[in-house]
């Protein structure tokens, strides 16, 4: 419970709390405050261990209150709300056919697509051919997103191997809209956002008006915490149970590997891999966007970058998880 109400104030605090500075830095983070001075592309670095804000970095120009873009740590809160789904039986399960929601499957040429499940597409396994990289622009500048993801061509029978797309977690998003019969907004606003005591603002849609499945959301550094402090607390927030428990476990459980790291493991909609030798599930969006979850530290660690380029691009990943894994973590530790 004091892990809870620690938080609760954490994010009830954000609309009260001077954006002009952050918290002086304790002395135990005193070098990871130089190493993130010197990153550039760093826009914000936070530490909550045990529900207690640690420490707390902004860049220049940046405010605590200043929203950051997600992108594809947005994937992590659609997965969020497919748990909350089907706890609360909108969604039957996991390993309900998307062609529930998309008859059309069935009368596809390719017979295979009937059989992509609700977890397919959450470990991105549908086998259809990726929306992302080289396809993003055709996708998303497409008259239909759903039609466009719902026909590509499979090339992996269904439940087989990771094929990392946005277009999956779209799909996830029109099948919120159609299961809950409100928007994934609206959704997620009622189901989330108001437990958390975060306002969610609105984010992109597609042509339809459907909002977009993991990516482009918007959120305060703090309140990338408050979603951190949820999954390290087994989905419970100031008593409530928001996300279900098993949910939240199942989310951090490797169902697949990425292509291009063997190291790096996926679950439902969340990364899982080591960071300074400890195991963290965690949250990731381009340029550097990320909510990590340490369980066996109790701790959250939150950065939020530039998204001008990729975080690959000139070692900027590598130099983060290096401050992270070799600053951050064993000043927690201490």
């Amino acid at each position: 419970m004091r892990t809870a109400l620690v938080t609760l104030v954490l994010v009830a605090g954000v609309a009260a709390i001077s954006a002009a500075q952050a918290p002086p830095v304790s002395p135990r983070f005193s070098n990871a405050a130089t190493q993130a001075r010197g990153l550039t592309r760093l826009h914000s670095l936070l530490v909550s261990q045990r529900g207690q804000l640690v420490f707390e970095y902004y860049g220049r120009g940046v405010t605590p209150r200043r929203l950051a873009n997600l992108k594809s740590a947005s994937k992590s809160i659609i997965s969020a709300l497919v748990g909350i789904a089907i706890d609360r039986k909108l969604i039957p399960g996991i390993q309900e056919p998307v062609a529930t929601w998309f008859p059309e499957l069935r009368r596809d040429p390719d017979p295979r697509k009937a059989a992509i499940t609700i977890e397919d597409l959450l470990t991105m396994r549908s086998g259809l051919e990726t929306t992302s990289n080289r396809n993003y622009g055709a996708w998303v500048t497409s008259p239909n997103w759903v039609r466009f993801a719902l026909t590509r061509k499979l090339l992996a029978e269904p439940g087989t191997t990771m094929q990392y797309s946005t277009g999956s977690t779209h799909l996830l998003s029109a099948i919120l809209t159609k299961a809950s019969g409100t928007s994934t907004w609206q959704f997620a606003q009622a189901a989330l956002a108001k437990p958390l005591g975060i306002p969610l603002p609105q984010w992109p849609r597609d042509p339809q008006g459907i909002y977009f499945g993991g990516n482009d959301m918007l959120l305060t550094p703090r309140q990338l915490v408050a979603l951190g402090e949820l999954y390290l607390n087994q989905g419970r927030f100031n008593g409530q149970q928001v996300v279900p428990a098993s949910w939240v476990a199942e989310s951090c459980v490797p169902k697949t590997i990425s292509r291009f790291d063997a190291g790096r493991e996926y679950g439902y909609g969340w990364w899982i891999d080591e960071v300074g030798d400890h195991p963290a599930c965690y949250a990731w969006g381009y340029g550097g966007q990320y909510v990590f979850v340490f369980k066996e530290l109790q701790t959250v660690v939150v950065a939020t970058s530039s998204t001008a380029t990729g975080d690959e691009r000139r070692g900027y990943r590598r130099q983060l998880l290096d401050l992270i894994g070799g600053d951050i973590l064993p000043a927690v530790r201490q």
